[in-house]
């Protein structure tokens, strides 16, 4: 499974970066564990699953976590999180 994370403020992408996991461990394993990874080289806390990121996720592969997924205050507007290969 590959996963890109973007950083996202005023339309404009400021940052981007692509993680894999190759393990046999499930899908929500994975998925859980490359934003971990995603959230540490970004120096970002790990965001906190709200019921519509589940919702957009299990639909699209892919949701936003914006300002409401984190405790600490955000220099930007959203995280973007989406499965670019199962």
């Amino acid at each position: 499974m590959r996963i890109w994370g973007k950083i996202w403020k005023d339309g404009h992408m400021l940052r981007d970066t692509v993680k894999e996991d190759v393990s046999e461990d499930t899908r929500t394993h994975k998925v859980f564990h490359l934003l971990r990874e995603i959230a540490e080289e970004m120096d970002l806390e790990v965001p906190q699953w709200l019921e519509a990121n589940v919702k957009d996720f299990k639909r699209t592969s892919k949701t936003r976590f914006t300002k409401d997924c984190f405790i600490e205050e955000i220099p930007f507007d959203y995280l973007e999180f989406q499965v670019i290969e199962e």
